[in-house]
């Protein structure tokens, strides 16, 4: 008995497989340091609970609207106009069980077999394989550490073909924590304007662990709105991992397409974390800003301490919550060979789990993850540095 051909077109994420050997050997009582996870290490926010709670109470417990509550999809609408200067109709965002099914959503909805998407390198790890899956080209255009791992307008340009259907990017970035400025977005959107058959997903999840200041989307420049699919989410600016809950903005015929693909796959979001949404995107906080600071902080520490290991490149990422070393230094040593083979050595011998460069499409690095306490991070960092050393 055979299974489906299209497994063989993807593989499980890198993040997800050394998140669970971590837990795997943390139940056999190794003292595991897990910085392999983009997953706040805070709770989420006691007055999103209480929501929940209530929506129990009064009885939110049978099956949602696919699309989302009314009232969740006009927060959103709401949270677009106040944060982004965004603006949408409610028929022009839906909900989905995490960013991750939205960006499936968008680009099942888009690409047909041999369509090119180009993807900026390093990425995060699923864009490449939800590409896969719908038969679509991948079309890698590789970013340097120079230039903080962000492409050029020259680069987009010279990538686009009359293949080209889709372009994906992250702004904050994972795994690299770049962000692009206005004017550089100015520069990417004069390109789409010349190619008016490409769609843009601009994955905004980091949008508020930014720490340069006013998020910039390129959903902004009315030359592209109409074919431009932002992604967004409570996950990691609510700490909300755990209740599944993403959004998407764009064009109506997109939007429409995607609720028709997630009705057949998994309908819509539960209606105990579409509830609390509506509480959390509605009510001013100081919580994501607290949340920022403190990441800031392990960000500050973690770029400084790891400049001071010789052999690593480090940048010093403006967002998201991760550093990306360059460990070109300690590959063709001691019979590692490859970022991966680097990563399983840290966790054999340091017992720390990192996430290799590969998986994001860029070889030479490996992804640490700042989303855990500042004493984790320290002990962490003597444990890479005396692994290294040895090499």
């Amino acid at each position: 008995m055979a299974l489906a051909d299209r497994l063989l077109k993807i593989e499980e994420p890198q993040t997800i497989k050394m998140a669970k050997l971590s837990r795997e050997l943390r139940a056999q009582g190794e003292d595991i340091i897990d910085l392999s996870l983009g997953e706040p290490d805070f709770a989420t926010p006691a007055y999103i609970v209480d929501a929940a709670v209530q929506a129990m109470k009064d009885g939110y417990t049978k099956y949602p609207p696919v699309a989302g509550f009314p009232e969740l999809r006009q927060a959103i609408v709401d949270k677009f106009k106040r944060d982004n200067h965004l603006e949408y109709k409610t028929d022009e965002v839906m909900v989905g069980t995490g960013a991750k099914q939205c960006i499936a959503n968008a680009v099942l909805s888009i690409i047909n077999e041999g369509d090119e998407v180009i993807i900026p390198a390093p990425f995060w790890v699923t864009y490449s394989d939800i590409v896969k899956l719908a038969d679509g080209t991948i079309i890698q255009v590789n970013g340097t550490f120079d230039n903080d791992f962000k492409i050029s307008a020259t680069q987009l340009e010279n990538a686009i073909t009359s293949k080209t259907k889709l372009f994906i990017f992250s702004s904050p970035c994972n795994p690299t924590g770049s962000i692009y400025s206005k004017e550089e977005l100015e520069a990417l959107a004069a390109v789409f304007v010349k190619h008016p058959n490409i769609y843009i997903i601009s994955d905004e999840i980091y949008e508020y662990i930014n720490f340069i200041g006013k998020h910039e989307s390129i959903a902004q420049f009315p030359a592209l709105k109409d074919r431009v699919i932002v992604i967004n989410g409570l996950s990691k600016g609510y700490a909300m991992t755990g209740w599944r809950l993403g959004f998407m903005a764009g064009p109506k015929d997109v939007i429409q397409a995607s609720e028709k693909i997630q009705s057949q796959f998994t309908s819509g979001p539960n209606s105990i974390t579409q509830r609390a949404a509506i509480t959390a995107l509605n009510t001013p906080t100081d919580t994501i800003a607290t949340m920022r600071a403190a990441f800031k902080d392990r960000r500050d520490f973690l770029v400084e301490a790891l400049r001071n290991i010789k052999g690593l490149q480090v940048n010093n990422p403006p967002g998201a919550f991760y550093v990306f070393p360059d460990v070109s230094a300690f590959l063709g040593k001691d019979n590692i060979h490859t970022a991966e083979e680097l990563c399983m050595y840290l966790l054999k011998t340091a017992k720390v789990s990192c996430v290799t460069g590969d998986a994001f499409g860029d070889p030479h690095c490996i992804r640490i993850s700042y989303a855990t306490s500042l004493d984790k991070l320290k002990e962490a960092v003597i444990r890479i540095k005396g692994a290294l050393e040895i090499l």
